[in-house]
């Protein structure tokens, strides 16, 4: 039953193999000239104050081959898991049930459920491989980028790993991604029994998934810290007035290196969220005016984040989160299979 599995994979095995091949080859070639420029720039021996050493490492890239390689790795990391939900995993077990070989099988001497578990363990297993691996190479050439963003807090860059768009091109979690979308396609493909629209679900629902968990689930994995401090109407980075009724909206950028901020909010010293309305001060001319007006208020800056020291413990709960997942849908579709008529 291993072998019989293996060569339904061996052709996706090859590409996977050829294309991580490619990939480190690319990765190899730029990633001893991006580590040269990363300390050209100063940043190999800089340990604080360092964002105008970062400006300049990412202005000396900006629109090179390192910038190109830097995005196309975190397309990729998105890219792989669907993907591999896509064309691994939605035709697997659709294509037979589409085409009756499934009978074939299910009349040896081999069960329902080992033949389907064989199929979801080899094919979950190549896929967080295959997804490991790629993560492993592509945060190897991305580290001097990385260190650079969270070294630029201090500066211009405002930009870091645990951000969503980074945290889900990094570390361990394009495992369980890998995993899932796998399991996902063999399921789904189990209950619609046609390829086709197997495949366009999956993506459907994969991606849903992949907006829903940054979204709601990931921002609560570990209860979030939360500062204030008062705030300074001479550094406000957004002052706003709309409607009839002068609402008003300050915003001071959040200091916190390395961290993912989920609000920043003004707000009273009550701990109401501050609205205004504005004084005639703000509507005119007069900025030392309405920055007067604005310091009476006491008003006081609420910062709500993950901070960056929680990056791997985000990592493994949301790797888990999946695998446990991955494991509910094998078990639907084992199920599933089991019950159909031969």
């Amino acid at each position: 039953m291993i072998w019989m599995s293996w060569r339904q994979f061996r052709a996706q095995s090859i590409t996977a193999a050829a294309l991580l091949l490619a990939v480190a080859i690319v990765l190899g070639i730029t990633g001893a000239g991006l580590v040269s420029h990363y300390d050209a720039a100063g940043l190999g021996s800089c340990h604080a104050t360092c964002g105008l050493d970062a400006r300049h490492f990412f202005d000396a890239l900006r629109g090179g081959i390192y910038e190109v390689v830097f995005y196309g790795g975190i397309a990729v990391m998105y890219l792989a898991p669907a993907l591999i939900g896509l064309f691994w995993g939605a035709p697997l077990i659709a294509r037979e049930l589409e085409t009756g070989t499934y009978r074939l099988a299910w009349n040896q001497s081999v069960s329902r459920s080992r033949w389907t578990l064989v199929k979801l363990g080899m094919g979950a297993l190549g896929a967080a491989a295959w997804a490991g691996l790629l993560s492993l190479m592509i945060g190897w050439w991305a580290s001097p980028f990385d260190r650079a963003l969270s070294l630029g807090q201090n500066g211009p860059v405002k930009f870091n790993r645990l951000e969503p768009i980074m945290f889900a091109a990094r570390g361990v979690t394009p495992l369980g991604y890998a995993a899932f979308a796998f399991v996902l396609g063999v399921t789904l493909g189990a209950l619609v029994r046609r390829t086709i629209p197997a495949m366009a679900l999956t993506l459907l629902v994969f991606a849903a998934v992949q907006v829903l968990v940054p979204t709601l689930i990931r921002p609560h994995l570990l209860p979030p810290t939360q500062v204030t401090a008062p705030l300074n109407p001479a550094t406000l980075d957004v002052m706003m007035i709309s409607g009839p009724s002068a609402q008003m909206t300050l915003v001071q950028s959040a200091n916190v290196p390395g961290a993912w901020v989920l609000s920043n909010q003004t707000i009273t010293p009550a701990g109401r969220p501050f609205t205004g309305p504005a004084t005639q001060a703000c509507i005119g001319p007069s900025s030392s005016a309405c920055n007067n007006w604005i310091a009476s208020k006491h008003l006081r800056q609420l910062v709500t984040y993950q901070p960056a020291s929680r990056f791997w413990p985000l990592q493994w709960a949301e790797l888990g989160i999946y695998l446990v997942a991955s494991a509910g849908l094998g078990g639907l579709c084992v199920w599933q299979i089991r019950r159909k008529r031969a």
